[in-house]
């Protein structure tokens, strides 16, 4: 019995141990099992950690490319509005280059006549009537005593030959029995000769003794619409070398255009917006090269803004011709 006992008690023992050893072995692969979720948590805690400091170096990299293109566009628009500072004082500078260039060569021309000096006197309405001769009736009537030179008109020319060859329009220069005195820009004046006349273009030479500096001729052909241009002349025949700006608002253009005494057609001739009138007509039309590119010639009575000037190029050939 004690044999067999003691082979229990072994056998429990063994067993006991047995168990003791399974459970330290399935501890151990637990703990095994757990340490390599660790790991592998770990590992991809690393790898999330990695993946968010790459994005937030692209985020940084991006603000600070949003902060460049931000800071390039404040520039641009400063350097736009520099520009275009710059881009107005240069047509200023332009402008103000172009008038001083062309002031010299322009003149006006102020339209003298003789006419009958009258004179008031009280006669006998019966005239030699005996019957009547002592009545004591008069009546005023007129009678001419004379003649006297008065103002009938005004224009603007432009010097185009260097021997005092002056363009005008020929409407202004139209009465071969009138007086025609040209007032320089250095405050000199000259009776001139009107030496031709063109019925077809309104244009008219005169011509004063001396040399003098002629305008330079442009290239109307190449004129745009919108283009800076500007107007010197007599302006309503009483301000001299009077300047308005505009610019090109239409080419080719075909008007009829009036003196009050007769009406003219005039073709291909270019529209501005540069003040015209009746004084200075004839006056040159010029661009921001000082240039002059037209001859100012109409406008239309009762509006604004709408002035006619005939090309340059029209006329190049005849002054040159007329001018040699």
């Amino acid at each position: 019995m004690s044999g067999m006992l003691k082979r229990s008690l072994i056998m429990n023992r063994i067993n006991k141990i047995i168990l003791i050893l399974i459970v330290v072995g399935a501890f151990s692969f637990w703990i095994y099992s757990v340490s390599g979720k660790l790991e592998n948590l770990n590992a991809n805690a690393e790898k999330k950690s990695d993946e968010i400091n790459l994005l937030n170096e692209k985020v940084a990299s991006l603000s600070q490319k949003l902060e460049i293109v931000a800071a390039d566009k404040q520039i641009a628009q400063q350097e736009t509005v520099r520009r275009e500072i710059i881009h107005e004082k240069s047509q200023e500078e332009l402008l103000t280059a172009a008038v001083q260039k062309i002031a010299s060569s322009v003149v006006s021309i102020v339209i003298t006549k003789d006419v009958p000096k009258l004179e008031v006197v009280y006669v006998n309405p019966f005239g030699s009537d005996p019957f009547f001769k002592d009545s004591g009736i008069r009546i005023p009537q007129y009678q001419q005593k004379g003649f006297e030179t008065q103002k009938v008109g005004a224009g603007t020319g432009f010097i185009v030959g260097r021997f005092g060859y002056i363009l005008t329009n020929r409407h202004v220069a139209r009465d071969t029995q009138a007086h025609y005195t040209i007032l320089l820009s250095n405050g000199s004046q000259q009776e001139a000769q009107v030496v031709y006349r063109d019925e077809k273009n309104d244009i008219a030479l005169l011509k004063i003794s001396g040399e003098y500096k002629p305008v330079e001729f442009g290239d109307s052909d190449s004129l745009k619409l919108g283009q800076s241009v500007f107007a010197v002349g007599n302006a309503l025949g009483e301000y001299s070398n009077s300047v308005s700006v505009g610019v090109i608002s239409g080419l080719n253009r075909n008007i009829e255009a009036s003196n009050g005494n007769q009406v003219e057609r005039l073709e291909n001739v270019i529209q501005t917006d540069a003040a015209i009138n009746s004084g200075n007509s004839g006056g040159p039309l010029v661009d921001l090269n000082g240039k002059v590119v037209g001859i100012n010639v109409a406008t239309v009575i009762g509006s604004q803004s709408i002035g006619f000037s005939i090309p340059v190029n029209a006329v190049k050939n005849i002054i040159q011709a007329k001018t040699q």
